[in-house]
């Protein structure tokens, strides 16, 4: 039974009851359809505001809140003047005028405190415009001052809602009020520019760009040196295998280390040139040696082994080291005289290994010397050096030397050793070490989230480093984000199996602090905030899922690409739109080439939405898709449930009706058959609607006329037998809206009826004969028509003898 069949019974009982008049039982003064029409006009007649203000009540409601008391207890808290409502007392009345003077000091507190939280409220409020406004504008400057016309074609700042023309490759656009809008923030853009630029490379199968140093060259590092110090530590360590072993990670985070610090040395000496007296002779050595002119005072007091040139020899040895160049080294050692020549030879064979390590026994006989004498030593930076090249006390902070984070990480990842055993600092050991005994707190990772990140990613961590730097504020989120897809596009990233996992997890077999992060979902939560007013740049972004499984399809991209259209609504710009001669213009998916199954997408799309009720959407969706049939079942179903109402403009029943007869001729045109019943059935809707839209338009005879045509229900005794047989074969589509069509035709006829009584017999009598075959009619087919409905047929074809 559907719904109509209810409503029947319904009214059904409604009639024995009050026939039987049996019990108490109450009078029903309505009919569960009048009940329904008046509910359905009362919700016409809700304003927009007291819609939001019902739905706000429900939201709340639902958390246990009553919005309508809090509302009017807030009003009346705002009107009232607490002050002015104080009950006056005589000044001889000394216990009443204490009393008083003690209420009134309390309420004028709370006056005041009034004043004060509605000025904060206000200017809270219009300093959040200014800001917004600032950010607004600065973007706006930005995109301007960053590439001109040419570059401001290829990323949208908003989005062109008419034409199809938003489909090429110039992505801009504007609001219906020729103002621009975007939710993407200026990093966020110029992100954009080379996601797009690297997925255009990759669907055209051309040469697959270095996503990586794409986006490392957007910044610069005068404008943007936290950002440059993010992507050179990527750099640097992108050169790593996927297994990622322990000595790629320690070799490549030392070399970014030791580059970096010697490219801070050569800061500070061109900045105080007259006391670093550098010289004219290029090289590491000469540039150390200015730069302790300039940091280390020139004296013997607590130094071992004298001086090289004027400075600390042990120190200029040390620094030689930190800025990665033994040869320098070497030739502080071989200057310093016979005084060194032990460590001239250590550090001569340090030049000559292949992987920048003393054999073992070497560092044996290193590690004993250190034990034996070198500990005691007054000079840090000698022990520094024995604990860098022998990998003496792991344990040792050497806090002297080490006077920032990025001295105290080379320390201790010159100390790693895997192969060493004992008491030795391995990466996990290392790791574990500043993630789980130090931890976020120990490095003020809130304060200063680059730093902690440079722990995590430099000690081979990058889940870690990339989730932390996710969870440290949208703009670093940003950052991340891309990270994550340029190391991922390197395969240096561990995922997880399931992609419903959490941002950051372990699997049974991750060893130590390994970590997976969880790419899909880093993406979706970073598209989420614009991809209803941004679609190509979301799109453009789930690219990068398209080889992950999810969902029903084969790939994780079709699965967001449903989400993304359905969520934006921009069908047309992202699935491409029908042309009048039955071709599909190509969407931005289509942009992908033979990658991405466009049409898959269209029919996943079309399902979802069928599966949410969103019909109107399903049969568009479908059309393009090329599923007539389910089209021609859909459209069916749409009209069967508004070809009776009033052909209002632009109303739903318009919308479907113009609709469904652009498809219904589109169809005829090509030759396309959606199934031999449903087809039928879609050009009998057609036909009544057009039977409604005349009835409704008080074009009686033209309605009687096409309702003969149609040859639906009989208008004379012969045609009553065949009309029934004609009904068994009726899809539920059309059987719902006889009741409707028979009050029609019956109320058309006795209209028609009044304005020729006794005018023109003949005419007459023929119109009652097609009111008894209506009636005969009703009651032949086997369909319970609403009690009602009955009613009123038997009345009017009474009227009409």
């Amino acid at each position: 039974m559907d719904f109509g069949d209810l409503v029947a019974s319904a009214e059904q009982l409604t009639a024995e009851i009050d026939g039987a008049r049996a019990g108490d039982l109450p009078r029903v003064e309505r009919s569960l359809k009048h009940i329904l029409d008046a509910g359905q006009s009362l919700l016409g007649k809700t304003g927009a505001g007291g819609n939001q203000d019902a739905k706000a009540s429900i939201l709340m409601g639902s958390r246990g809140v009553d919005l309508p008391a809090i509302a009017s207890k807030i009003g009346a808290i705002q009107n009232t003047n607490i002050i002015a409502e104080s009950d006056t007392v005589h000044h001889t009345d000394i216990p009443a005028f204490l009393k008083a003077e003690r209420e009134e000091a309390i309420l004028g507190l709370l006056e005041e405190t009034k004043k004060e939280t509605v000025e904060s409220l206000t200017s809270r409020h219009w300093d959040s415009v200014a800001r917004e406004w600032e950010l607004d504008k600065a973007r706006i400057l930005a995109a301007v001052a960053g590439g001109g016309g040419q570059d401001m074609s290829e990323l949208s700042l908003a989005r062109d809602m008419s034409t199809i023309s938003r489909t090429n490759d110039s992505t801009m656009s504007r609001t219906h009020d020729n103002t621009f809008s975007s939710s993407l923030s200026h990093h966020e853009l110029l992100y954009a520019r080379a996601v797009v630029s690297y997925n255009s490379a990759v669907a055209s199968g051309g040469i697959r760009p270095d996503l990586m140093a794409s986006m490392a060259n957007l910044f610069s590092e005068d404008r943007d040196q936290e950002v440059c110090t993010l992507w050179d530590m990527a750099k640097a360590m992108s050169g790593v295998t996927k297994d990622r072993p322990s000595s790629e990670v320690v070799s490549r985070a030392r070399k970014y280390l030791e580059t970096s610090h010697s490219k801070f040395i050569r800061n500070v000496v061109f900045s105080n040139l007259s006391s670093a007296q550098l010289g004219g002779v290029p090289g590491t050595y000469h540039l150390v040696r200015s730069f302790l002119n300039i940091r280390v005072p020139a004296t013997t007091q607590g130094l071992d082994d004298g001086l090289v040139d004027s400075v600390p020899v042990w120190a200029m040895i040390y620094f030689c080291l930190r800025c990665g160049d033994v040869a320098a080294a070497v030739q502080a050692a071989r200057n310093a005289g016979p005084g060194l020549s032990d460590t001239h030879t250590l550090l001569q064979e340090l030049v000559t290994s292949s992987d920048n390590r003393l054999s073992p026994q070497t560092e044996g006989m290193v590690k004993l010397q250190y034990r034996r004498l070198v500990r005691q030593s007054t000079d840090p930076y000698k022990r520094a050096v024995y604990c860098v090249v022998g990998a003496c006390d792991p344990n040792e902070e050497h806090q002297e030397v080490a006077t920032s984070l990025d001295d105290y990480l080379w320390l201790k990842l010159c100390m790693v050793r895997e192969d060493a055993g004992g008491d030795s600092l391995t990466l996990g050991g290392l790791q574990s070490l500043l993630t789980e005994e130090y931890g976020e707190a120990h490095f003020s990772a809130s304060s200063q989230p680059v730093l902690y990140f440079q722990v995590l990613f430099l000690t081979g961590q990058f889940e870690a480093a990339v989730d932390f730097l996710f969870r440290s504020g949208d703009t670093l989120s940003c950052h991340a984000t891309h990270l994550a897809l340029a190391m991922f596009e390197l395969e240096l990233l561990s995922l997880p199996s399931n992609i419903q996992a959490p941002l950051l997890s372990r699997d049974s077999g991750d060893r130590g602090c390994s970590k997976r992060l969880n790419l899909a979902r880093l993406v979706m939560l970073y598209v989420k905030h614009f991809e209803s007013t941004d679609p190509k740049e979301a799109l453009q972004y789930f690219y990068f899922l398209r080889g992950m499984k999810g969902g029903r399809s084969e790939n994780l991209f079709m699965s967001c690409v449903g989400e993304l259209v359905l969520e934006s609504r921009e069908f047309d710009l992202l699935l491409g739109q029908l042309m009048p001669d039955g071709t599909r213009a190509p969407g931005l998916v289509d942009k992908f080439g033979g990658l991405v199954d466009t049409g898959t997408i269209i029919e996943l799309v079309a399902r979802d939405s069928e599966e949410r009720g969103l019909l109107e959407d399903a049969v568009r969706l479908y059309d393009l898709a090329s599923k007539h049939s389910r089209v021609v079942s859909l459209l069916n179903t749409l009209l069967a449930q508004v070809i009776s109402s009033p052909a209002t403009p632009e109303s739903r029943r318009d919308r479907l009706q113009r609709q469904a007869v652009g498809i219904a001729k589109r169809y005829k045109t090509m030759g396309v058959v959606g199934g031999k019943e449903t087809t039928s059935t879609l050009f009998l809707l057609l036909d009544l609607a057009t039977f409604f839209d005349l009835y409704h338009a008080g074009k009686l005879l033209e309605c009687l006329d096409t309702l003969a045509r149609v040859r639906l229900v009989p208008l004379n005794s012969q045609e009553v037998d065949q009309a029934v047989n004609t009904f068994r074969l009726l899809g539920d589509e059309v059987r719902r809206n006889i009741p409707d069509i028979l009050l029609a035709s019956m109320t058309a006829l006795h209209t028609q009826f009044n304005k020729l009584r006794g005018k023109d017999s003949r005419q007459v009598d023929g119109l009652r004969e097609k009111a008894r075959s209506l009636i005969t009619y009703a009651g032949m087919i086997p369909y319970r028509l609403p009690g009602d409905t009955n009613a009123r047929l038997v009345q009017m074809e009474v009227l009409m003898n």
